[in-house]
This record gives structure tokens, C-alpha cells and sequence, in this order.
């Protein structure tokens, strides 16, 4: 059964933010708000969530996946940032960006491009998002919620909540957000690749 949570998009409950939290430790699945439309998300370990995510998207193993991450602190034990990137990757974040970039030992495997060994970095500006990162005080293993055959995420809760009823465990429902996707920037060799323009502004990095 699917728990439906109706969080404030500005104050964001914090029992119903710990409920969520609670679900994603116990390997759960979340439908989730973002500043760029709803994503799926689950534990940074848990397989079967990866897995269901693969499903639910109809993703091969080529897929990116994104590491949503609090802040800079969280995101530097995860990949490899030179100074340059560093500073450039600062200048647009917390935002509508997410970066691929070469991957530390702490990202499973599995996680990984099977020939690049990179993984998406991303930090939000969305209240929701941030208040659950806090209380999980880890990366969340996210990825768009797109379904197949579809070029544009779903941005109301209560959508989601009908369409994906019974394939995860929980939907969080906090108004109306972002109608576009990431800007996708691949940082891997060095300098930056646009390989998606999305709500980000691609021109911080042309």
C-alpha cells in the first residue's frame, strides 16, 4: 500500500518529513517533489529499490543514476572535484543542475556508468527535498520520475499518486513544482558538456 503525505511546500511538516525518512531506511520507495519535477528516490544501498526504479522507468544499464545530496560536504565524499570544477559547480547550486562526474570508491558499483565509472551529482533548491536529506544525513539515490514514452516529468502529487499507486511506498505531495528537468552538465573529462538543457541556465557553463 502507497502512504500519500500532504507536506507544506514551505514549512514541510517534520513528523511527516521523519515518516519519510522512516520509509526510505526501511528500503522503501519514495515519489518524491523537486525543484524540477518529481523524482524517484530510495537508499543509497538498496538494490531493490535501484531495481524498481529501472522498472517503473523501463532504464537499461546505462542509465545515470543521481546522487541527491545536502551540500558540498556530503557531495565531496562521493566524487572527484578539482578546484576549477569545484568553483564552477558552487556558482549554480543549490539549483535545477545536476553534474556528472567521476565517481569515489564510496558509490557502489553498481551505481556506476558501466565504462565512464561517473555517477550524477546533484544539490536541490527544494524545501522538501532538503529537510529529508537532513534527517537522513546521507546522499538519496534519486532519478527522474519520467515514464516511458513521456518527455516531461509529472509536477502534481496527486497524479503521481494515481498513476504510480501500489509501485512505490510513498508519495509526498507538496503543491505544484519545477515543469522542466534538470540541466545535465558532464564534468567527467575535465571541461563542461551540456548533454541535457533543462531549468538550469546551460549558459553558466558555455
Amino acid at each position: 500500500m502507497t502512504a500519500y503525505f500532504d507536506v507544506h511546500p514551505k514549512n514541510p511538516q517534520p513528523r511527516l518529513v521523519r515518516r519519510t525518512a522512516e520509509i526510505v531506511r526501511a528500503d522503501g520507495l519514495i515519489a518524491y517533489p523537486t525543484d524540477s519535477g518529481y523524482a524517484l528516490g530510495c537508499q543509497l544501498g538498496n538494490k531493490s529499490g535501484m531495481d524498481r526504479i529501472r522498472t517503473i522507468r523501463n532504464l537499461d544499464e546505462r542509465h545515470h543514476f543521481t546522487l541527491l545530496c545536502r551540500d558540498f560536504a556530503q557531495l565531496g565524499q562521493f566524487v572527484h572535484v578539482s578546484n576549477a570544477v569545484f568553483r564552477a559547480i558552487k556558482n549554480a547550486t543549490p539549483g535545477s543542475y545536476t553534474f556528472i562526474l567521476p565517481a569515489t570508491k564510496e558509490v557502489p558499483r553498481r551505481l556506476l556508468h558501466p565504462k565512464k565509472k561517473t555517477v550524477g551529482i546533484r544539490i536541490p533548491e527544494h524545501r522538501f527535498a532538503q529537510d529529508l536529506l537532513a534527517e537522513l544525513g546521507e546522499p538519496l539515490l534519486s532519478s527522474t520520475l519520467l515514464l516511458p514514452g513521456e518527455e516531461d516529468p509529472m509536477t502534481e502529487g496527486w497524479e503521481v499518486n494515481e498513476r504510480l499507486a501500489g509501485r512505490v511506498d510513498a508519495v509526498i505531495d507538496s503543491g505544484d513544482c519545477g515543469t522542466e528537468p534538470t540541466t545535465v552538465i558532464d564534468f567527467s573529462g575535465g571541461e563542461p558538456e551540456i548533454v541535457r538543457r533543462g531549468a538550469g541556465d546551460p549558459a553558466l557553463f558555455e
